[in-house]
């Protein structure tokens, strides 16, 4: 850390303020940055360095979410038919952090991309009749998609033996599997990603980034700006900053500080956090027969961001196994927060929210105090549907990243818990902020467009729309459909990525 992140003083205006040192931030703050180098940029993070809290690399799965591998993106409705339009929507999203990442390789702002992504194939794998032939009909209706071309289906137990070793061990020959296979997956590490990101912006830019500064509060001045107090947690000093745009992107502390800025389209949200833990093995030996990400089926009641799954992850160029998750529960919003955050994020406008919800989601309330119940013993027993002799001292665990599912208003039921990744803009564009979980990191680039659009739309169609094309060749086109275009964004960033598949 250097003297001069600790020491300075933050101006008392800028142009924009970006609260919150992950992913979201350091992709905004770059983006801007490159549309126009004159703005004056501040981040704002609480903690010593970027990347600390769910975008650090044991905080969340490392998934480059294509939906490849995520059976809860691909429905089955009620006719029989599977509808993979959220699959190809997210599978699309990916492609542009590619292409951003892409970007930023050639302009010499990052180096060495395998310190941040490598191919790594996404697989799904499902047990017994009934879903192996709704695999078998996800697989069918997925290929006929330019973006899921080379996708591999196998019920062979051969096969699979050839794909997942680790798994097929010891298996019955007479059991039921179906799995599909797309060599095309990455596993990226996002928080190594930030922070080369985040020495870009100290080295080379004139954003101004404040370490161990804590946003407290926001509040609209009549002039459409907005005042922010500012504590700097290593003198204990308090200050007033003043910004035309404010975006943030504080993970499970996004949301009290958005209801602080008194927004209308901030009314009704609500919090539930969620943390996790993960079964992890370094085992040189179990590494080496499984190299793929694989998920299943949620069980009942399980929501979506608990779908079980074993993973080769590539951390600082070392492999490991992670399992996982296991929901935990935790008042706190972030990992390093507050116990006090859930009960002094519930106020008038949202707790009609919060009860609508959880009298909706009881069996997700009983799911929780199970898992949060289980002994390592126990988590092991689950590891076992995947590794059949896996061995308890293989296994540590390790504790994920906090995350807060956003609760909002439903008319019908009161509040309804989401677990997207949810943009939230004032009606004048002046101040953003990103809500929820998964996919979350995987698609950043795309979200950080997003608010972009709804913020500054004229300059985005306008003095800025060259820049966004080189960096974004693909923007404003769907790839879905159009076979010319997929290959060559995909050629493009395999070779800037240095991917493998």
């Amino acid at each position: 850390m250097s003297q001069s992140l600790t020491s300075r003083t933050p101006k008392p205006k800028y142009d924009v303020v970006l609260i919150g040192g992950g992913i979201m931030s350091a992709t905004l703050a770059t983006l801007l940055h490159e549309f126009d180098p004159n703005l004056e940029i501040a981040i704002f993070e609480r903690l010593g360095r970027f990347a600390k809290e769910s975008t650090a690399a044991w905080n969340n799965a490392g998934t480059g979410h294509s939906a490849f591998c995520e059976l809860n993106y691909t429905p089955e409705k009620p006719d029989g038919t599977i509808d993979i339009s959220k699959a190809e929507s997210i599978a699309e999203q990916f492609e542009i952090s590619k292409q951003f990442w892409s970007y930023l390789l050639t302009k010499g702002y990052i180096q060495e991309p395998k310190d941040f992504i490598n191919s790594c194939p996404h697989m799904s794998l499902v047990f017994g009749e009934k879903d192996a032939e709704y695999l078998k009909k996800r697989h069918d209706k997925m290929s006929e998609s330019v973006l899921f071309k080379g996708m591999q289906f196998s019920t062979d137990h051969d096969k699979l033996r050839e794909w997942i070793p680790l798994v097929m061990s010891k298996r019955n020959e007479s059991e039921i599997m179906a799995a599909t296979k797309m060599d095309m997956g990455t596993d990226v590490n996002f928080g190594s990603l930030t922070r080369k990101m985040g020495r870009h912006l100290l080295e080379d830019s004139n954003v101004e980034v404040f370490l161990y500064h804590e946003v407290k509060d926001i509040d609209p001045r009549e002039n459409g700006q907005w005042e922010m107090k500012v504590k700097d947690r290593i003198h204990n000093h308090k200050q007033e900053v003043v910004a035309d745009f404010v975006f943030i992107g504080a993970g499970g502390y996004a949301l009290p500080l958005l209801d602080s800025s008194d927004i209308k389209e901030s009314e009704g949200y609500g919090g539930f956090p969620v943390s996790g833990e993960w079964l992890v093995t370094h085992n040189p030996e179990l590494v080496e027969k499984h190299q793929a990400k694989v998920y299943t089926q949620a069980t009942v009641d399980a929501p979506p961001m608990s779908v079980p799954h074993l993973d080769l992850r590539i951390i600082d160029g070392k492999k490991a196994l992670l399992f996982g998750p296991f929901a935990g529960f935790s008042t706190k919003f972030l990992k390093e927060g507050s116990y006090l955050d859930l009960p002094e994020s519930v106020n008038t406008k949202n707790i009609r929210s919060l009860f609508g919800a959880w009298w909706h989601n009881i069996p997700l309330t009983k799911y929780l105090v199970q898992q949060v119940a289980m002994t390592k013993a126990q988590r092991i027993q689950h590891l076992r549907e995947f590794v059949k002799d896996a061995n308890e001292a293989d296994w540590e665990l390790k504790v994920a990243g906090q995350r807060v599912q956003v609760i909002k208003k439903d008319e019908k039921d009161g509040g309804k818990l989401e677990f997207g990744t949810e943009v939230v803009v004032n009606k004048s564009g002046t101040i953003a902020s990103l809500l929820g979980a998964s996919p979350g990191a995987s698609t950043a680039a795309y979200a950080m467009l997003n608010v972009l659009e709804k913020c500054f739309p004229e300059k985005l169609n306008g003095e800025w729309k060259d820049k966004l094309l080189e960096i974004i060749p693909s923007y404003g086109q769907k790839l879905a459909g159009n076979p010319e275009l997929t290959e060559k964004v995909r050629n493009y960033s395999k070779e800037k990525l240095e991917l493998e598949y």
